[in-house]
């Protein structure tokens, strides 16, 4: 059993032949953290006792007046007889001789009419500075409740009558004066004495259960939680807080249906799970070369360690992940490396801490309750978790375009992923799928509203849908400017793994769903297809284990750079998950669940067979920005293969770029006929050569997994070579290997110009790696490593030329050494 507020119950307990004073009457609720709590009584007089363990005199008190003594006794009694409203107080004072003990119950009594008043005009819900940041104003939508007190540190978190907020209609507010600038205060709304929220509009919230774990490295200087003033979720505010200085003003935001999506969970993809380790990644997504980062939610969420899609604040970044500061930062230096920042958000439903959820509930049913203003009561639809925003009405409308114009303003983001976008439903369709997948023009209308507010907002901002719905309301959506996911986990994992069934990919190319046939979606390529996202199983992994390449690793990355290939050459906008790109093999299952925390594996750029497929991915992403207009409409032409067999190809015919993808997943050798677009010399892009086209029907034989990349030009950097691999001078990165010739031991001396994680690695002549040494985290400086040329890296070296690099994150130094027998 728990406090009416959920918070634990605290019951005192002694020891024996402890001298304790408390109060039997009036009753008052046990609490964890002995706070003062409302009565809320309109009795004109309160019986009350106080004992004693041991014989003492005992006074009681009544707003400093005494109502009671006893002398030489262990209980006294009196009455308080309350003839004034607002803030009380009745002690209780017990002395066995040689120790005084004291108790105190703090209450409050409502004034008899509760105070009035129009709040200002023109100001927003939530809190508003003025007054040169000396003076809050506080306004809460809370219709069909009778009182509302504002708690906090300008307060000494007491019920006061100064602190009721004024009733205006279904609003209450108060200005709170003399603040000072640059200075941090903690509050809540205490709502009919029972119920303890922070501001739904708040930009920083503490939570007491959770921020404790919240390392001082990822957060700096953390507000503490008012410990034993109150329970809950509190709210922060900060007046006069200095301005973000944002340096990315010559940033120029992809057009939509170019963008190349990098899918990532701050948690699972850098060790320090924060936005300051998240920024020190640009470089290698920038090397990647796509112009796109979507951020798993990352508003507050309950607990910590979480995928995010558990909603209860939605203003407030969650300090698991750092500061606000911090995340401007990142989203500043991303936009500085030409790269858009995406929130994914979910407004389908909130948690139950939530304030719009917590201020109307049902605890008999644990539910929000049926006259909540924002919910439904119960879901409207079969894929709903917590409880379902009912999008229908005003107040959750106004919530969703505030959020909207906050973090399209206040955070520079360039759009949102809209989590369970189809729930945003007019009609309840529990029991039927086949109803909530229907045309609505009801659910249209909504994502039209707040599409037109984004755009108000923030022009040419990204709306991303993840619909999955029917192609008719889909097509209907994307006419409109909005952006689909195109879920093609299925078909390209059929491809990969060789095993047939379900591998056409034909609804990767937008223009062969039905309903997108329109001309006017034409150049508005508006599905975002992919592979893998957060939510479905890794296509590595299923290749290892139900494939023609289980348990062969090289054969299941070669693999995937065929479907790298094809999927990336399928004009329209494209997205990847997380390490994708380096054939994470990590099931979604695994380490005991869906979301929970998966292994972090830098390292497998490491291996140069999966940092090949990156490779395929970047050296395509590089093509496609620098010819974009041949991936942004239909392009695709004659010799297109996207069937049901395991032979797949790609025709891209553009006055800017002719191309021809084709990727064999069957697990033989195959002899295809490619149509190419026009007849003459087109090159290898990502193996190097020639191949002579004569414009019509030729067979091309392809070996089982194999694929091939030609296009028109020779385009130089097909396989781009990462940032990681660019040479640093001796000047810079001092490296020397001696004795050079090795025949048994050598030492390995460098200079680090930087901190970092260190590796060491042996390669032959033409490139590929033959060995590598993990050296951990080393500080920057000198550095010794002694050689085995017998056990290196778990490798023994044959006598030859081998180029051994150093490598700190993305700077790396080479020199040719020579192993002697």
């Amino acid at each position: 059993q728990r406090n009416i507020d959920g918070s634990d119950m605290y019951i005192p307990i002694y020891t024996a032949g402890q001298y304790a004073v408390r109060f039997t009457q009036p009753a008052m609720q046990p609490m964890y953290n002995m706070i003062p709590e409302p009565i809320g009584t309109s009795v004109t007089s309160l019986p009350v006792t106080a004992v004693t363990s041991q014989n003492s005199t005992i006074t009681l008190q009544f707003n400093s007046n005494q109502i009671g003594t006893a002398n030489n006794a262990q209980t006294a009694s009196g009455t308080a007889n309350v003839t004034t409203t607002c803030e009380q107080q009745i002690t209780v004072e017990a002395n066995n001789g040689s120790v005084t003990l004291r108790d105190t119950i703090n209450f409050f009594i409502p004034p008899a009419s509760y105070p009035t008043g129009a709040r200002p005009a023109g100001r927003k819900d939530g809190i508003t500075f003025e007054n040169g940041n000396t003076e809050a104003v506080f306004i809460l939508y809370a219709p069909l409740k009778q009182r509302v007190s504002l708690l906090g540190d300008f307060n000494n978190w007491t019920q006061t009558c100064t602190g009721l907020l004024q009733k205006d209609g279904d609003y209450y507010w108060t200005r709170v004066t003399g603040l000072t600038p640059g200075q941090t205060y903690r509050f809540q709304y205490l709502v009919d004495d029972s119920i303890r929220v922070a501001d739904p509009y708040s930009e920083l919230i503490l939570d007491p259960n959770n921020d404790a774990f919240i390392s001082a490295t990822t957060y700096p200087n953390r507000p503490s939680y008012p410990t034993g003033k109150t329970t809950g979720i509190v709210g922060v505010i900060k007046p006069g807080d200095a301005p973000f200085n944002w340096t990315d003003g010559a940033y120029q935001r992809p057009n939509k249906y170019n963008l190349i999506i990098y899918e990532l969970l701050v948690r699972d993809f850098v060790v320090n799970q924060n936005w300051q380790s998240l920024k020190d990644t640009l470089p290698y997504l920038a090397a990647l070369g796509f112009n796109a980062i979507k951020v798993m939610p990352f508003n507050e969420f309950d607990g910590n360690n979480s995928w995010g899609y558990n909603p209860m604040y939605y203003f407030a970044p969650d300090k698991a992940y750092g500061t606000k500061n911090a995340l401007k930062e990142f989203i500043n230096a991303a936009h500085n490396n030409g790269m858009a920042v995406i929130m994914d958000v979910a407004l389908n439903h909130a948690t139950g801490q939530s304030a719009m959820a917590s201020m109307w509930w049902n605890p008999a049913l644990n539910r929000t309750a049926a006259n909540n203003p924002y919910f439904y009561e119960t879901a409207q639809h079969d894929f709903n978790v917590f409880h379902d925003f009912n999008h229908n009405v005003t107040p959750t409308r106004y919530l969703t375009e505030r959020f909207i114009e906050h973090w399209l303003t206040e955070y520079k983001l360039d759009g949102f992923r809209w989590d369970l976008s189809k729930g945003f439903t007019v009609n309840n369709t529990i029991g039927n799928i086949g109803a909530w997948n229907s045309f609505s023009q009801g659910r249209i209308d909504i994502w039209q509203n707040y599409y037109n507010k984004m755009q108000a907002a923030s022009a040419d901002s990204y709306c991303i849908l993840e619909h999955l719905g029917n192609n008719d309301e889909e097509a209907e959506l994307a006419k409109r400017g909005m952006l689909l996911w195109g879920k093609m986990t299925d078909q390209f994992t059929a491809n990969v793994t060789g095993n047939g069934g379900g591998s056409d990919i034909n609804n990767a190319y937008w223009k062969n769903r039905s309903f997108w046939s329109d001309a006017f979606l034409d150049d508005k390529p508006g599905l975002i297809a992919y592979a893998e996202s957060h939510d479905e199983e890794r296509v590595v992994y299923n290749a290892l284990n139900t494939g023609v390449a289980a348990g062969n690793l090289n054969y299941a990355l070669a693999r995937t750079e065929g479907m790298a290939a094809i999927l990336m050459a399928i004009p329209g906008p494209k997205m990847i998950w997380q390490f994708g790109e380096l054939g994470y093999d990590f099931s979604i299952n695994s380490n005991g669940g869906r979301t929970n925390p998966k292994p972090i594996r830098w390292d497998y750029y490491q291996n140069a067979n999966r940092r090949r497929l990156y490779e395929v991915f970047a050296a395509i992403a590089k093509l496609r920005k620098q010819k974009y207009d041949a991936f942004n409409r239909t392009t695709v032409s004659t010799g297109t293969n996207f069937g049901t067999n395991l032979w797949k190809s790609v025709v891209i015919n553009h006055t800017s770029l002719k191309m021809v993808v084709v990727a064999n997943f069957n697990n033989s050798q195959q002899i295809q006929s490619v149509t190419f677009p026009t007849a003459g010399t087109y090159y290898d892009y990502t193996r190097g050569g020639t191949f002579t086209s004569f414009g019509s029907p030729q067979n091309v034989t392809l070996n089982a997994g194999e694929y091939r990349v030609w296009i028109d030009q020779n385009i130089a950097g097909g396989l781009v070579t990462n940032i990681r691999d660019i040479i640093a001078n001796n000047n810079e990165f001092k490296l020397n290997v001696y004795p050079n010739p090795v025949q048994q031991n050598a030492t390995v001396a460098y200079e680090l110009p930087k901190s970092g994680q260190v590796y060491i690695q042996i390669m032959n002549l033409q490139g590929q790696v033959v060995a590598v040494k993990n050296m951990g985290f080393q500080l920057k400086g000198y550095q010794l490593f002694e050689l085995n040329r017998q056990s290196f890296g778990g490798v023994s070296l044959a006598s030859g030329q081998y180029i051994l690099q150093v490598r700190v994150d993305n700077i790396v130094r080479n020199q040719k050494i020579m192993v002697q027998q």
